[in-house]
C-alpha cells in the first residue's frame, strides 16, 4: 500500500528527473594539424641534403645539416623556416663550383636559432674563384650567406671558411644576435687573390648585435651601410679594411643611426676606423661610437672620417649631403700602429656644420704622416 502523501512526493521526484537536462559532454579540441605534422628533429646529409632540407623547411622543428654537400649553382635555401625553428650545422658543409651570383646559403624567419656544432665548418672553398678581382671582374663569384629578414633570431658559433667574395649579408633584420662567429678567408692573402671578402655587410636592419666575431679577410671587417641600433663588440679584425661605416649614400636607405663598435682589435689592416660619406648624395650618419679599439699594423689610415668618398677613399670633393653628427671616438690605442707611409688621422668635412657634435678623447694613433688636405676639421680633433 502506498500512502497518498508519499505517492505525491515520489511522482514529483520522477517528474524532476525527467525534466533535468542531460549534462553536456566534454569536447577535446582537435590538435592543430600544422603542429601535429611537424617533426621534432630532421637530419639531412650528403648531396641530397640541401634540397631535402629546403623542402622540409616548415615541417621540422629542428633541422640538422650533417656533412651536407650542396650541388654547384645551388643555394642551401632555408629562407622560409617556420617560426621557432632551430638549424644545426654538423661536420663540414661544402658547395660545388660554378660561376654565378649566389648566395650559397640563405636563412630567414622569425625566432630562428642557428647553431654550429663543435668542430663544424661551412667551407665554401673560395680559392676556386679567387683571381684577385673580387666583384670587380674576372670570374663571377657567388656571395656566401644571406642572413635576410631574420627577426628575434640568434646565430651562434658558426665557423665560415674561404668565401668567394662577401661573407655575411645582414639585411632587413630586426633583433638579430650573432655570437662567436669566425670568418676565415686568410688563405686569400696568398698572391693577393682574395678580394672583396667583406666580413659583415649590414643594411636596413635594427637591433643587431655581433659579439665575439673573428674576421680574417681582404676587405671591410664590418661595413654598415644603413641601419639603427647596431653593435659590434669584443671582435677581432685581421687583414682587411677595418671597422667601417658606409659608404653611406646612393642607396634606397641612407640612414645610419646609433651604432657602437666596442672593445675590439684591428690588426694587419689597411684602415683601423673608417666613416665614409659618399659625395653627391644625401643621407645621415648619426651617433656612431668607437670605444676601446686597439689598432696595430695599419698600412694606410689609422682613423679616416671622410665626406668625399667617391668610389674610393678621398677621391672626390667633400660635400654636405651626408652629415656626420654625434660621432664619438674614445679610448683608441694605436701608438706606433700606422706604417710610416700611412696617415694617423684624416678628416675631410664639406663644411663646419656638416660634422658637428663630435666627442674625441683618449685617442693615441701614431706612426704615420700628417695628411695635408684635411678640411673643416671639428675643433675637438685634428689631423695628425
Amino acid at each position: 500500500m502506498v500512502f497518498p502523501k508519499l505517492s505525491l512526493i515520489l511522482a514529483a521526484l520522477a517528474a524532476s528527473a525527467v525534466a533535468a537536462p542531460a549534462a553536456e559532454p566534454q569536447v577535446t579540441p582537435a590538435p592543430n594539424p600544422v603542429i601535429a605534422r611537424r617533426a621534432t628533429s630532421c637530419t639531412f646529409s650528403g648531396s641530397t641534403g640541401a634540397a631535402s632540407a629546403s623542402a622540409s623547411a616548415k615541417a621540422c622543428a629542428t633541422i640538422v645539416l650533417s656533412n651536407v654537400a650542396v650541388p654547384s649553382g645551388t643555394t642551401l635555401d632555408l629562407s622560409k623556416l617556420a617560426d621557432g625553428t632551430t638549424v644545426i650545422f654538423q661536420g663540414t658543409t661544402t658547395w660545388g663550383y660554378k660561376e654565378w651570383a649566389g648566395p650559397l646559403l640563405n636563412i630567414g624567419g622569425n625566432k630562428i636559432t642557428v647553431q654550429g656544432a663543435a668542430g663544424s665548418v661551412l667551407n665554401a672553398d673560395g680559392a676556386r674563384w679567387w683571381d684577385g678581382q673580387g666583384g670587380n671582374g674576372g670570374k663571377t663569384k657567388p656571395k656566401f650567406f644571406s642572413a635576410h629578414s631574420l627577426t628575434s633570431s640568434t646565430i651562434t658559433n658558426l665557423s665560415i671558411k674561404n668565401t668567394p667574395v662577401q661573407a655575411v649579408s645582414i639585411n632587413g633584420c630586426t633583433g638579430l644576435t650573432i655570437t662567436g662567429m669566425t670568418i676565415d678567408d686568410s688563405a686569400g692573402d696568398t698572391g693577393a687573390l682574395g678580394h672583396n671578402t667583406d666580413g659583415f655587410d649590414i643594411g636596413s636592419s635594427s637591433n643587431v648585435m655581433i659579439d665575439g666575431a673573428k674576421v680574417y679577410n681582404q676587405d671591410d671587417c664590418v661595413a654598415i651601410n644603413s641601419g639603427t641600433n647596431i653593435t659590434f663588440q669584443n671582435g677581432l679584425c685581421s687583414g682587411g679594411h677595418g671597422l667601417s661605416i658606409g659608404s653611406v649614400g646612393g642607396r634606397t636607405d641612407n640612414t645610419v643611426d646609433t651604432v657602437t663598435f666596442y672593445n675590439s682589435q684591428v690588426t694587419k689592416s689597411t684602415n683601423g676606423i673608417r666613416v665614409k660619406a659618399s659625395v653627391g648624395t644625401t643621407g645621415k650618419i648619426n651617433k656612431v661610437t668607437y670605444n676601446k679599439i686597439t689598432l696595430s699594423s695599419i698600412s694606410k689610415y689609422g682613423v679616416l672620417i671622410e665626406q668625399n668618398y667617391d668610389g674610393g677613399d678621398l677621391h672626390g670633393t667633400a660635400d654636405t649631403g651626408v652629415p656626420i653628427t654625434g660621432l664619438t671616438i674614445e679610448n683608441v690605442t694605436g701608438t706606433g700602429a700606422v706604417a710610416s707611409s700611412g696617415y694617423d688621422v684624416v678628416v675631410t668635412c664639406g663644411s663646419s656644420t656638416s660634422c658637428t657634435g663630435w666627442t674625441w678623447s683618449n685617442v693615441a694613433v701614431t706612426g704615420g704622416k700628417t695628411y695635408a688636405s684635411c678640411s673643416n676639421v671639428p675643433s675637438v680633433t685634428k689631423c695628425s
